[in-house]
């Protein structure tokens, strides 16, 4: 019973890895200077502050119109939120490896006893 366990959580490590080197890689790709330009100022910034004014210009109010800007608008959102889920579970899978490894020792312990 205890080797299963031991098992299990060594997966649950192996798998929370890789999440953790995800989260890894993502912090890299957001500190990468041209990363940063492109697509944070200009996509994430610049491009949000410009849909926000064209959703009220004159010109712009036809249904058609304001529905693409959302779209646009949610596009930019969802990105966001992407990149934000990556992180926090790349945080609580870093969690899940410390409580994983302890319990390991724990187990291994009571094993050699």
């Amino acid at each position: 019973m205890s080797q299963d366990l031991i098992e299990e959580i060594e997966l649950n490590i192996t798998e929370a890895k890789k999440m953790v080197a995800l989260g890894n890689s993502l912090d890299r790709l957001m500190s990468n200077r041209d990363f940063k330009k492109v697509f944070k100022e200009e996509y994430l910034e610049q491009e949000a502050i410009r849909l926000v004014h064209l959703k009220t210009d004159p010109n712009m109010q036809d249904p058609e119109s304001q529905e693409a800007i959302v779209r646009q608008i949610d596009a930019i959102g969802t990105v966001t939120s992407f990149f934000n889920k990556i992180r926090h579970q790349a945080y609580l899978a870093s969690k899940a490896i410390e409580d994983g490894e302890e319990t390991l020792d724990e187990l291994r312990q009571e094993e050699a006893e």
